[in-house]
């Protein structure tokens, strides 16, 4: 495990197209949630103590803003060779585990994350309706063995006040998780700097 925090793009960045299966199967593209007000793209996967961590509190977060308009996908990266409690098949058994409702996608190439500039999981980018980065940071500032609770704090923050239609809120603070498992070889530049 190495410890890795968000890159932090620029706020109004662009969000990077996607079409990637689901564990159903079918595939999910970034469009087909074109009129919701917010899309929230979570860089997550099976194992890693910090996703582990939120998994619970991230399904009751989903429930609770999916039904307020913002469309939520999680993605996992993850080189599957080398971690293969990240595979597919396992990813399926836990979104039913934890009751996700939102999509759980399998970026196989990483092609998605290096587009994203994701780095770690978990890893979260809030789009606004024009599909602007307006957030992205913390769940919350709990961590595994922190003793800290487990509250979706500055996410929802962050969802709250997008559906309001306010700025963005400050300062963000970088999520922090496990890195991306790159497939050796297919590092980002800047990952590897």
């Amino acid at each position: 495990m190495v410890k890795t925090l968000s890159t932090m793009p620029e706020l109004g960045m662009p969000a990077p197209d996607f079409r990637l299966p689901d564990t159903e199967g079918n595939l999910v593209a970034r469009d087909d949630f074109r009129d919701s007000p917010g899309l929230l793209v979570i860089f997550m996967c099976n194992h890693c103590p910090y996703v582990v961590h939120i998994k619970e509190a991230l399904a009751a977060f989903a429930r609770e803003i999916l039904p307020r308009g913002i469309a939520i996908v999680g993605i996992n990266s993850n080189d599957v060779a080398a971690y293969p409690d990240d595979a597919p098949e396992k990813m399926k058994e836990d979104r039913e585990r934890y009751g996700y409702p939102f999509p759980y996608l399998f970026d196989e190439t990483q092609e998605v994350a290096k587009a994203y500039r994701a780095a770690c999981t978990p890893d979260f980018f809030l789009f606004d309706r024009d599909r602007r980065l307006f957030y992205r940071g913390q769940f919350d500032d709990s961590r595994p063995g922190s003793g800290v609770p487990v509250t979706g704090r500055d996410l929802r923050a962050a969802c709250e006040a997008l559906l309001a239609g306010k700025e963005p809120p400050r300062p963000q603070v970088p999520s922090m998780g496990c890195n991306i498992k790159w497939k050796p070889g297919n590092e980002p530049e800047w990952f590897r700097s």
